[in-house]
C-alpha cells in the first residue's frame, strides 16, 4: 500500500479532508491521537521521555503530566529537540505497525478512492522534520485564507484570534514545490469535499 500523507497548517482544514478520505474507506493514521495514546500505553516511552529531559514528568499517579511536559518544552527549542528525539521514532514505529496491520486487514477496496490502495498519515509538522518524511509516497497540502484559518481555530478551541496567530506564527510555511498536491480550503465543506473527490483518481496516475 502507498502512504499519502496529508498536512496543513493550523485552521487549514486537513482533519476535514483526512475525514473525506476516511468516508471513502482510506485509513487514516491521526498522528496527535496516536501520540497520546502512546504515552498513555506505554510506560517505557513516557519513562523515556523523563530520562531524555533529566526530572520527571509523571503526577502522583505514574501518568504522564501533559501540561508539566508542555510547560518544560514551551519556548525551550533544545528540551523539544530532546523530547522529538524520544517520541518520534516511536511514532514512526508505530505508524509502520498500523500500516502493516491495514494491509493484512484489506479485503476489497472502494474505488471512488482510485485505483490504488493507499493510507494517510495526516501530520502537521511532516515538512518540518525529515525522519517522518521517509514515510511519504506523496504529499498532499491543505491551505486555507489566513483570516479563515484563524477564525476557524478560534472557534474550534474556545481562544483569542491573537493567540491563534501567534501560533500560526511559529509554525514553518512549507516551500514551493514540496508538497505533491494542494487543496485550497477557501468556500464550504461541501466545496472542500468535491475537491477530495476530483483528486482522488488522479493521485496515484
Amino acid at each position: 500500500m502507498k502512504t499519502l500523507v496529508v498536512t496543513g497548517g493550523i485552521g487549514s482544514g486537513k482533519s476535514t479532508v483526512c475525514a473525506v478520505f476516511a468516508s471513502l474507506g482510506v485509513p487514516v493514521y491521526d498522528s496527535d491521537s496516536r501520540t497520546k495514546s502512546l504515552y498513555d500505553s506505554d510506560a517505557a516511552l513516557v519513562d523515556a521521555v523523563g530520562k531524555a529531559l533529566g526530572c520527571s514528568v509523571t503526577d502522583d499517579r505514574g501518568h504522564l503530566d501533559r501540561r508539566l511536559l508542555a510547560s518544560l518544552v514551551f519556548n525551550d527549542r533544545q528540551r523539544l529537540e530532546m523530547l522529538e528525539s524520544v517520541v518520534h521514532p516511536r511514532v514512526l514505529d508505530d505508524f509502520r505497525a498500523w500500516k502493516n496491520a491495514c494491509e493484512a486487514g484489506l479485503s476489497g477496496w472502494n474505488p471512488a478512492a482510485g485505483n490504488v490502495p493507499f493510507v494517510i498519515f495526516e501530520s502537521a509538522i511532516i515538512l518540518e522534520k525529515p525522519l517522518f518524511r521517509s514515510v511519504a509516497d506523496k504529499i498532499l497540502l491543505v491551505d486555507a485564507p489566513l483570516g479563515s484559518r484563524v477564525s476557524r481555530a478560534a472557534l474550534r478551541d474556545g481562544v483569542p484570534e491573537d493567540r491563534i496567530l501567534d501560533r500560526i506564527s511559529s509554525q514553518r510555511s512549507p516551500a514551493p514545490g514540496e508538497a505533491d498536491y494542494i487543496l485550497m480550503n477557501d468556500a464550504d465543506e461541501a466545496a472542500l469535499r468535491r475537491k477530495v473527490l476530483e483528486l482522488c483518481p488522479r493521485i496515484w496516475a
